[in-house]
């Protein structure tokens, strides 16, 4: 017997990740990035902070972003002067990525409405301590292979 909807986790996360990710949206829009680009700006800026200089297929690891999509919105960010290819010191075939200063000044503006765009979407759930621990495994299962 086949479960109704409203009884089905994966129904019931379709449907709550799609409200989640309009409200992302949303929040990204006056700051004219897309989620894409959202993802791989911060986690460039992440990185950067790190001191780490990734390469665009460590980047797309890292943010957990498919490798073609990443390339295309990396061309996007490039675009918009958010990050610069340099070429690698050791091997000259490889490029690194930087944040620009400019990138660096969105990427912060970007995280601080994502922050409060979460706090808003997640105030509905009574127990945050749960729902985190419900998520991590499911976000870090190990049957992905991008």
């Amino acid at each position: 017997m086949a479960l109704a909807p409203e009884d089905s986790p994966g129904f019931l996360l379709w449907h709550a990740t799609l409200r989640w990710e309009r409200r992302i949206a949303a929040a990204l829009a006056p700051l004219d990035l897309t989620h894409p680009q959202f993802v791989l700006l911060a986690g460039l800026w992440y990185l950067d902070a790190q001191g780490g200089r990734p390469n665009q297929l460590e980047l797309a690891r890292h943010t957990g972003t498919d490798v073609k999509t990443a390339s295309q919105v990396i061309r996007r960010l490039e675009a918009k002067e958010f990050l610069i290819r340099q070429v690698d010191a050791v091997d000259t075939r490889m490029k690194r990525l930087a944040i620009t200063e400019r990138g660096a000044v969105v990427a912060v503006a970007a995280l601080e409405v994502v922050e409060r765009a979460d706090a808003a979407f997640f105030a509905a759930v009574p127990d945050r301590a749960a729902v985190l621990a419900v998520l991590r495994p499911l976000a870090h299962g190990d049957e992905d292979h991008r």
